[in-house]
């Protein structure tokens, strides 16, 4: 079992928690899991990202603007301690997330590169920390998450 939580802050006071429970998959079903990942993607998972910081690949490619949650999806859903959150800056200067072990690289969202005959920056790539205050999960990571969870969520409660 693996616990997920979210704080909502007022200044540093923690005012209200919400906490994910669910049984992880295991480390030797990620191909699996990256699938259900891709499966689930959709619009709905970039609100309030204005549409002129995207280039016109937001409209025609399902991937684009999806590789941090689903690689923060993916960190979480999986089993392991052995997954690095990576970022680097391709070929629009842009950051791209994925994650990677000792052996291999894993990215929900490389086809927004392959599909145009790009390649995804991981030559550029460094470690690095997942964004926000405290680390936390993002509501699009989260809600990615539950979507590839399917019965395997245990409990979604919030409390204050």
């Amino acid at each position: 079992m693996k616990v997920l939580q979210r704080n909502k802050y007022e200044g540093n006071k923690v005012i209200q928690t919400r906490t994910l429970t669910f049984e992880p998959y295991p480390y030797n079903q990620i191909e699996l899991v990256i699938e259900k990942i891709k499966d689930n993607l959709s619009p709905d998972l970039l609100k309030g990202r204005k549409s002129l910081m995207y280039p016109s690949d937001l409209l025609t490619n399902k991937f684009y603007g999806h590789c941090y949650h689903s690689s923060q999806a993916l960190y979480y859903l999986m089993d392991t301690d052995k997954l690095v959150p990576m970022s680097g800056k391709d070929y629009r200067s842009e950051v791209h997330w994925w994650l990677a072990d000792e052996e291999k690289i894993y990215d929900a969202t490389a086809n927004q590169y392959l599909d145009k005959g790009q390649i995804p920056p991981y030559n550029e790539g460094k470690r690095s920390k997942w964004y926000g205050w405290k680390q936390r999960p993002h509501q699009s990571s989260l809600a990615l998450t539950i979507r590839v969870l399917g019965d395997r969520l245990i409990s979604d409660e919030t409390s204050c």
